[in-house]
């Protein structure tokens, strides 16, 4: 595909959707093909989500062209489908700066545009919230709004999906559920429900025809609310018998629309306009191509979801020369679990859809009858674990911190109350950069801190990482937590010879005098180099710094050393300051008499937008040059 600056004939003249509303509905395909190259343009020099876009644009300008927006509701449902709906709705001239540090927001928000109804970062929410809208628009007289869910990438697998599809069919409501199915997430879909949806197939003529009679029925006054049920269930019966094939959203009475050619962009607005007026709840299913337009991201979706910069003509990701460059600390996990698992049998990997997010694939790859993905379901994930470790199994279960977020009671209920060998690796722990507010992984210490038989801890490095993995998986480790960040890390000969690691252990890294600095994971890195800065450039500190590895069970005779020598202590952490690894510290200090001065450094009380690692850490002060200007200011701070 051949992008051209500047030859955005339609595209250009789109402020608004009231603006697409003026077009002529045979215009609409080149509308779509200027959207597709405005998006290329813009990610292959400032990197986002391609492939999930790429394939959403024929219904995204359907849409806004239907519907009445931003008075009708289009709930999103992934975020990552999103971009031709920001640059339809007066963010084309900023779309530039997505992503980027204080640009518009990475995934679609209220905070940002009135066209943005809800949050929409995490999947499987759209349904429930789209629900919960047609709901109070009936309570509060705006009868006449349509409610719009757009669920898709896999986020039918996720738990709150079905409980949400549960409640639709027994509430009140006309709101349409826009089923985006690409038969993917970020990488595969796997289950049941995706083999089932492949299968789903209604006549269109079927449909077209039954639509009609409905009208007349209904405007000759013999159909009503009841009678209408009452024939669906039966319509429903017969023709699931007919067909030898169940559809479970008509099993649940919500009728069903397809499939149909989700890239059809003038079938689309037919279809739209059809089930626009319909009365009652209505799932219109839709086939499309992730990646659809850029033949790359066709052929290869996972690794197009979010590709980094491109060259749009040669079709190649331009890839940063990365010799000598330490791994990130997914692949170090990724690594070390499959040498782990050679030589532990009872290893299993489990995954909600991110294999090769988080480097489960190189297990999976060399092992596929021992890794499981499970789809958009960290609940079942964790729990799924547990299942295996009551059993005999040694599960690492993988998940991303701020997606973790939605299996905590499972956490808590299936994993910790009966100390089962689970071991739950949080990836993506702390800032994560450009995708900003719903996926920093900030509240796994606060949250888990307080349940009882976890062990959480954190390593410095990538040899660290490997020798909690090591140890997390001998006899008698119970519930083991183990989170690291996202990207790379600091060691480039990091394949060391993983060793045990005493559980509730931590290390002096350096001794000095009145001031300690204690850490908790790679932010120590930071750490070690302000305390290197700041003895620079005062001569006369001498800045003890301890890494603690451990947030539960803590090291103390650590805490008992640093309690009795220094004036200062200042912790570090990337993860929320309330609640978090400094809070613990200071509750220990409390709690035995310690009367020492506590400086906690750590997230804010407040989300976090936007932008690099770096220009975060920096705003919220846990980079080098902040902690540094910290212990500068205790150090002046200090009796003489």
């Amino acid at each position: 595909m051949e992008v051209e600056a500047n030859k955005f004939n339609l595209l250009d003249n789109i402020k608004t959707p009231y603006d697409l509303r003026k077009l002529k509905v045979e215009q609409l395909p080149q509308l779509c093909r200027e959207l597709r190259d405005d998006i290329l343009k813009e990610l292959s020099v400032n990197p986002g989500h391609l492939a999930s876009s790429m394939g959403a644009i024929e219904l995204t300008v359907a849409l806004h062209y239907v519907y009445d927006t931003p008075e009708d509701r289009l709930v999103w449902d992934v975020g990552h489908q999103a971009y031709g709906h920001k640059i339809l709705t007066g963010r084309k001239d900023s779309f530039c700066t997505n992503r980027k540090l204080h640009g518009i927001m990475p995934f679609p928000s209220p905070l940002e545009s009135e066209y943005d109804t809800f949050t929409c970062g995490h999947a499987s929410n759209s349904i429930s919230v789209a629900l919960g809208m047609a709901v109070a628009d009936k309570k509060t007289g705006h009868n006449d709004r349509h409610v719009v869910a757009i669920i898709g990438d896999g986020s039918m697998s996720g738990g709150l999906a079905f409980e949400g599809l549960n409640n639709v069919s027994t509430t009140p409501n006309d709101m349409l559920i826009v089923l985006n199915d690409n038969n993917m997430s970020i990488d595969r879909s796997v289950g049941g429900l995706k083999q089932a949806l492949l299968k789903l197939n209604t006549n269109e003529t079927y449909n077209r025809m039954r639509f009609k009679a409905s009208k007349w029925l209904y405007s000759k006054g013999y159909l009503n609310e009841d009678r209408r049920k009452g024939i669906i269930r039966l319509n429903n019966a017969l023709k699931s018998a007919i067909s030898h094939q169940q559809n479970i959203f008509e099993g649940l009475n919500i009728r069903y629309f397809g499939p149909f050619d989700g890239h059809n962009i003038i079938e689309l607005v037919r279809i739209l306009r059809q089930l626009k007026e319909m009365k009652g709840p209505k799932l219109l299913h839709l086939h499309t191509i992730k990646g659809h337009g850029y033949a790359p991201a066709e052929k290869d979706p996972t690794v197009w979801h979010a590709p980094g910069k491109f060259d749009i003509e040669a079709k190649t990701r331009i890839v940063a020369d990365e010799n000598g460059v330490p791994p990130k600390f997914q692949t170090v996990f990724g690594e070390t679990l499959l040498e782990l698992a050679k030589s532990n049998p009872r290893i299993v990997g489990v995954t909600p859809a991110m294999p090769t997010g988080c480097s489960m694939n190189i297990m999976m790859k060399a092992m596929p009858d021992r890794v499981f993905d499970v789809g958009i379901a960290e609940g079942h994930a964790v729990t799924f674990s547990a299942g295996m470790a009551k059993e005999g199994l040694q599960p690492f279960c993988n998940v991303y911190s701020a997606f973790a977020q939605r299996a905590y009671d499972n956490i808590i209920h299936d994993m910790a109350i009966l100390n089962l060998p689970v071991v739950l690796c949080l990836d993506r722990a702390g800032l994560v950069g450009e995708d900003g507010a719903t996926h920093h992984g900030a509240f796994d210490i606060a949250a888990l801190r307080p349940v009882p038989n976890l062990t959480i801890a954190s390593p410095l490095n990538e040899h660290e990482l490997r020798n909690l993995m090591y140890t997390a998986q001998l006899d008698g480790k119970g519930a083991f937590v183990i989170r690291y960040p996202r990207g790379h890390g600091v060691l480039t000969d990091w394949r060391n010879k993983p060793e045990e690691i005493t559980v509730g252990t931590g290390r002096r890294m350096k001794d000095g005098e009145r001031i300690a600095v204690m850490t908790v994971g790679p932010i120590g890195n930071n750490a070690a180099a302000a305390i290197a800065a700041a003895e620079r450039e005062n001569t006369s500190l001498h800045i003890a710094h301890y890494d603690m590895r451990f947030i539960k069970p803590m090291d103390e005779n650590l805490l008992e050393e640093a309690g009795k020598r220094f004036d200062t202590i200042i912790t570090v952490e990337d993860g929320v300051r309330n609640g978090g690894f400094g809070s613990a510290v200071l509750e220990w200090m409390e709690d035995h008499g310690y009367k020492v001065r506590i400086i906690r450094l750590g997230l804010p009380d407040r989300f976090i937008e936007h932008g690099t690692v770096a220009e975060l850490q920096h705003i919220v002060g846990i980079d080098a040059e902040s902690i540094a200007a910290t212990i500068a200011e205790a150090a002046s701070a200090l009796p003489a």
